[in-house]
């Protein structure tokens, strides 16, 4: 079972990769020459990105939050803990410090995608 799931994660994985390479060729009705279509934003754009804005903005102060209690939580049980206590949480230190780091990342990466598509022209 373990390595179908493999299997059918890596298939996923490469057909998202070709979806994002792949072009898109379309006409719009009633337009002949499409030298003359201009790449102004369609109506209400703006307020998508900015729904889109407040979310990722709302999901990174939660995160940020929740870091920092399950932190503070682990640091106390670690300091109050015995030696055997210890050594399980110093195992689960490792998953919250790259689960916090994602968390912290996630609104920069997201910030800087949006950035480098938003300057990719069409042309």
């Amino acid at each position: 079972m373990k390595k179908i799931s493999k299997i059918i994660a890596v298939l996923l994985i490469v057909m998202m990769l070709v979806a994002i390479g792949t072009n898109v060729f379309a006409t719009v009705a009633g337009v002949s020459d499409p030298s003359t279509l201009t790449g102004k934003s369609v109506s209400g754009t703006e307020k998508i990105t900015g729904i889109g804005n407040q979310i990722i903005t709302i999901l990174t102060i939660v995160g940020t939050v929740a870091s920092v209690i399950v932190l503070i939580i682990l640091g106390l049980k670690y300091m109050m803990g015995s030696a055997e206590e210890k050594a399980e949480y110093k195992k689960t230190m490792m998953p919250y410090v790259i689960g916090a780091a994602l968390v912290f990342a996630a609104s920069a990466i997201a910030g800087i995608l949006y950035s480098f598509l938003s300057n990719v022209s069409a042309t």
